[in-house]
């Protein structure tokens, strides 16, 4: 018999632990029961009241509570893919056609192949016959050397962007995302849970580079405008004349107005006339030099200002740009700004150290507010004090989000976005900017979406077959062990709460993998005990006294109980190391449960074991 201290240490242990785990699940217990209460109510308007009046507690138990994984909770499955054919282009220097030809060739080669981007961009420029230092780091360096600073730069993108977008899911508030990658370029996204899928995936594509730049000035703009419309014009007349076809005007300035829906206007032969004004046909300017285009209108002009012979014709170092959101026009259209910007930057977000979502002076309009690290704001103040009664646009992702004017030097390094729908999309931008910038695009090239019905089915199918594994085998220990196992069962439960609580308590999510893991470890929890029964039953065979059969029954099986512990709990952490997703949901509870298997053969049936024979209630026959 162990000794009266040893006795109380491990009783208190017990206790211990027993009562940890009910507080730590008691948030999940919490949560649905207010869930319940609030399915019960007929109205919409009662329930909603219930809410109100019970938030904190509603918020709290939400936070704290068992979560589920993505196959029984709902969610979104995402296969992104970082665009490294961008990257390489942004480290390129000395970009001329030839670059911009190859280049093109490697990005359609890269969509139509998993193959590492950067020996695709080697063998085009072998092909060619062009050493890749005439574009790429220093003019001495071999090809060898920039494939493999390259190769760097590409790893370094790849678990950047991994990183920029697990901090915005972990802003944006998913409880136990699964964030891997895959090969080269690729980023595996699981999020448990999620309602709004259009919000996630724009808060996943941007790339959220921030720019501040220079407007031009209003005249400036005008005579681009009109340069445009020109060349677009005397096209139109060639074309015409070698019967082409040509998008139908409106004799309107504002006949953007008129377009059917889609973007773009009717095609149709133009052989009596064609438009003497093509681009003023789909976008209006204000007498202030301001240039709009309407919704409908506007997937045709960007690709219209995307052409290059329309590009060669803005002033060198500019471009221009759509507003982000669309203003409020006289008869209820939605009108977009165009603005021509500078395209090299004044300065970059990446000066950006913090960023909060509110609402304005007017308290009406959300927009965020910025701060900025200290070379940040000199710069900011140079900038501002050069340029005062100037617009500045703030840029976002290639879209004008406000262009304010400068009324005087900003010395504190504070600026604000405006121009934002709604304070939803005020947080996702907050979150993007204090996520950071991603080194390169990345677009969503594989979407699933598992239905809260298909896991309410999989959660039936996994309780299921835990209440049918835990009735088999505590039936099967009561039957066979008598009061012993009692005893086990008593252990089985308390297993089962230590696996659920750990899983509660450090905000990890419960999968239908981790439910294979806890019924694994059920199975695992009474083979301890059988080995541990056994051996007293031997005791007991050879004639000695119960206590003494408990007492060497429990030492001689001890060793052979640690060591299959041991080895399952190794090859627990083999499968978590290495493996991904649903397996590493397996491994995690596996470790758990093992681990709380342990605990509860060698010390928790023990202490029944001695607080029964201490009231002289186990005999010979206690053990079958």
């Amino acid at each position: 018999m162990p000794s009266m201290k040893n006795k109380r240490f491990n009783l208190l242990l017990i206790a211990v632990v027993t009562l940890v785990a009910l507080w730590s699940l008691w948030p999940t217990w919490s949560d649905y029961s207010l869930s319940k209460q609030l399915d019960s109510f007929a109205s919409s308007q009662d329930s909603l009241k219930y809410v109100m009046s019970h938030r904190e507690e509603i918020e709290s138990a939400r936070k704290k509570s068992l979560k589920l994984g993505l196959d029984l909770k709902g969610g979104m499955h995402l296969v992104m893919e970082v665009d490294q054919v961008d990257l390489f282009e942004q480290k390129a220097w000395n970009k001329d056609g030839k670059f911009a030809a190859i280049m093109q060739n490697v990005r359609a080669k890269a969509t139509q192949s998993d193959a590492r981007v950067i020996d695709i961009i080697s063998a085009e420029f072998k092909s060619e016959n062009i050493r890749l230092s005439r574009y790429f780091y220093d003019i001495r360096n071999s090809d060898q050397e920039i494939v493999t600073k390259l190769e760097k730069e590409s790893e370094e993108a790849l678990t950047r962007a991994k990183e920029i977008i697990r901090n915005r899911i972990d802003q944006y508030g998913v409880a136990e995302p699964v964030i891997t990658t895959q090969g080269s370029r690729k980023i595996i996204i699981e999020l448990p849970g999620v309602s709004d899928e259009n919000r996630v995936r724009n808060l996943l594509k941007g790339t959220a580079k921030l720019e501040f730049r220079l407007l031009s000035e209003p005249e400036v703009t005008i005579r681009t405008l009109d340069r445009i419309n020109t060349y677009l014009a005397q096209n139109s007349q060639n074309s015409a004349a070698a019967g082409g076809v040509l998008p139908v005007s409106d004799s309107s300035a504002a006949a953007s107005a008129s377009l059917p829906p889609g973007g773009t206007p009717p095609l149709a032969p133009v052989s009596k006339q064609s438009s003497a004004k093509p681009l003023y046909d789909v976008i209006s300017v204000s007498p202030y030099g301001t240039a709009f285009t309407a919704e409908r209108s506007k997937e045709y002009v960007v690709s219209l200002l995307h052409r290059s012979d329309v590009q060669a014709l803005l002033p060198q170092d500019t471009e221009l740009l759509l507003a982000a959101k669309p203003e409020e026009g006289k008869v209820g259209e939605k009108l977009y700004a165009i603005y021509l910007v500078k395209k090299s930057p004044e300065l970059t977000g990446g000066v950006i150290t913090e960023a909060k979502a509110t609402f304005g002076s007017q308290s009406v309009q959300p927009e965020v507010m910025m701060s900025m690290n200290s070379e940040g704001t000199s710069k900011w103040a140079r900038i501002t004090g050069a340029n005062i009664g100037k617009r500045i646009a703030i840029v976002l992702d290639g879209a004008v989000y406000s262009a304010p004017v400068v009324q005087s030097r900003i010395p504190n390094g504070n600026s604000v976005i405006n121009g934002i729908g709604s304070l939803e999309e005020a947080k996702d931008l907050e979150i993007v900017l204090k996520a950071g910038a991603l080194p390169a695009p990345v677009r969503i090239i594989e979407e699933r979406t598992v239905g809260p019905s298909l896991g309410a089915d999989y959660i039936r199918a996994g309780m299921l077959s835990l209440t049918w594994s835990f009735c088999a085998v505590s039936i099967f220990m009561l039957v066979y062990y008598k009061k012993a196992g009692i005893a086990a069962d008593i252990a089985l439960v308390l297993n089962i709460l230590i696996v659920l609580s750990v899983l509660a308590g450090f905000n990890a999510s419960l999968s239908l993998p981790g439910i294979a893991g806890i019924v694994l470890t059920i199975g695992m929890a009474v083979d301890a005990n059988v080995l541990i029964y056994e051996r007293i039953r031997e005791e007991l065979a050879e004639g000695k006294s119960v206590i003494t059969a408990v007492t060497q029954g429990y030492d001689r099986a001890f060793s052979s109980i640690l060591d299959s512990h041991v080895t399952t709990l190794s090859a627990a952490f083999l499968l978590y190391t290495y493996g991904i997703g649903p397996i590493q949901g397996f491994a995690v509870t596996l470790m758990i449960g093992t681990s709380a298997s342990l605990f509860t053969a060698i010390v928790v049936t023990r202490e029944i074991f001695h607080l029964l024979l201490a009231k002289n209630l186990m005999s010979n026959k206690s053990f079958g």
